[in-house]
């Protein structure tokens, strides 16, 4: 056959779509379509073209068929798959629902291999890689019940809500094999005078009892309330677990001098230019312990700095098990850390103590604080904490009065080895934890504590590593691996060698291909 007559066959697939563009065309120059409001033509045209791209799909996926293997087809199992049937299967595409008719190898006993499948990349369930991204997208957006009212809107696919949920647990399975893939691959030259940050944090999300921590859900259990419509004083739901967060970036020095954050007037405060952090990832896990976080922060970190010619900074809010770790790991690999207290939650402590000196907001209250805000950057932390408690004495202040003062020394006294606030400034590094404070705020909180909701653990995890793939601008890199992760799984793997056999290329129409095949369902 000339490449006339192939194109003239191959032209007779798309009949039906170019007849129904017409009719679009047709549809447009009516009457009651030039009666209509802009708006109303845009949803009216929204909803024919949806249906004729569904349609020019259905074509094209009966041009490429049957898919004839053209090499014998054998499985990973060592059988020889003979038998050739013509099978037909349907899927959810976003232009809503197409079917395949397609050569399936047999033999008795045995699941049947579609080399077609693997040539087109078709995935094990009912919906398409696209529609499931469409969805894994959405539902890290938003709740899973707002996701199927969206789905239901943009796309012309129907997922219904419990097959949501299966299709984001599926969608975020291979997130730590992107990331661990990325780092053995990974290439990228940064500046050597850039600051190596990594920072940890903690956030509680509302669980199914059975998917508590151990000790959690044994409290959970034994919990006994005084009042049946609430909460008394005092008593905890014991219904949450806690999610690990991580940071890690590269940020520029920026080097500042104590009176920069804390001027003696406003009119003295001058904001300088910050340096903004670089090539920024953030993740989180209720899955994982502490320890792997931390040790999957560490790993993204040497990957980026493999000779460790940066200054390394830890970035904490004084969790004494994140500090252990921080400290033991780096000690196991070889890192000079320095760990930072977050100057944020010092400042905290100290506005709390104000209040036993001065109870009235004003004047006296914001220079109390300010003098010694100063005196803790300038690295005098412990000369703060003895201060306010010589203070507290003399004033004999009593036990309740004076406790957020000793709150507040102790705080200052037990990580009085963090808070070298006069070098980290003179060397450039930061001393807040926003990056990790806003990571927990947009990866866990806003999505999370959905109200009512109780989570799985599967589906908790999942909706996590899809949010972290998006705050990290990951996302559209990692569905590129996950579409190939899904070849090897769904495909690939099912061949002999792994090798998936060629199909015989149609160059007629598909009637007089299949007609020594026979059609099961």
């Amino acid at each position: 056959m000339n490449a006339l007559a192939i194109l003239s066959s191959r032209e007779r697939f798309y009949e039906q779509s170019r007849q129904g563009f017409e009719e679009m065309v047709g549809r447009l120059d009516s009457e009651e379509v030039r009666s209509m409001t802009h708006s109303e033509i845009e949803r009216e045209l929204e909803k024919m073209g949806r249906e004729r791209m569904r349609k020019l799909l259905q074509e094209h996926l009966e041009s490429r068929g049957p898919g004839e293997s053209a090499q014998p087809v054998q499985g990973s199992d060592g059988v020889k798959r003979p038998r050739a049937r013509l099978q037909k299967r349907e899927f959810e595409t976003i232009f809503g629902t197409v079917s395949i008719k397609r050569a399936g190898y047999g033999q008795e006993g045995n699941r049947s291999l579609h080399p077609l499948d693997a040539e087109l990349n078709l995935p094990d369930k009912k919906y398409s890689l696209e529609l499931s991204r469409r969805v894994a997208e959405e539902a890290a957006r938003s709740s899973f019940d707002e996701t199927f009212e969206s789905i239901g809107k943009i796309t012309g696919g129907h997922v219904p809500k419990r097959q949501i949920e299966e299709l984001v647990r599926l969608a975020a399975q291979d997130f730590d094999a992107f990331y661990e893939t990325r780092q053995a691959q990974s290439a990228v030259v940064e500046e050597n005078d850039s600051i190596m940050v990594i920072s940890v944090d903690g956030k509680g999300v509302v669980m199914r009892t059975e998917d508590l921590r151990e000790q959690t859900r044994k409290a959970a259990k034994a919990r006994k309330h005084k009042m049946g419509a609430r909460l008394s004083k005092g008593e905890k739901k014991n219904a949450k677990r806690m999610a690990t967060v991580a940071a890690v970036y590269t940020i520029a020095p920026f080097v500042r001098k104590p009176e920069d954050l804390v001027p003696e007037t406003d009119s003295e405060r001058v904001e300088l230019p910050r340096p903004r952090p670089e090539r920024k990832r953030v993740w989180a896990s209720l899955e994982k312990t502490p320890e792997e976080v931390i040790e999957k922060a560490f790993e993204e970190a040497a990957c980026r700095d493999p000779g460790h010619r940066k200054k390394w900074v830890a970035l904490v809010d004084g969790n004494k098990t994140q500090i252990r770790l921080l400290r033991r790991i780096a000690k196991e690999r070889g890192i000079d850390l320095t760990i930072i207290l977050d100057f944020v939650h010092v400042t905290e402590y100290l506005w709390s103590a104000s209040r036993a000196f001065h109870s009235e907001s004003g004047e006296k209250l914001e220079n109390w604080v300010r003098v010694r805000l100063l005196e803790i950057l300038r690295g005098k932390a412990g000369y703060v904490a003895g201060g306010i408690r010589r203070s507290a004495t003399l004033r004999d202040f009593t036990p309740p009065e004076r406790k957020p003062v000793d709150v507040c020394a102790n705080y200052l006294l037990t990580y009085g080895l963090y808070l070298k606030y006069n070098d980290y400034l003179a060397q450039g590094f930061p001393i807040a934890t926003g990056v990790i404070e806003g990571a927990c705020r947009h990866l866990v909180k806003d999505r999370m504590e959905v109200t009512g909701a109780r989570w799985s653990l599967n589906g908790a995890e999942a909706v996590l590593r899809l949010r972290a793939l998006r705050s990290s601008h990951d996302f559209d890199e990692y569905w590129e691996f996950h579409e190939v992760q899904e070849y090897e799984r769904n495909h690939r793997s099912l061949y002999a060698g792994g090798i998936v056999p060629p199909t015989i290329k149609p160059t007629h129409a598909p009637e007089r291909s299949r007609s020594h095949l026979k059609i099961i369902k």
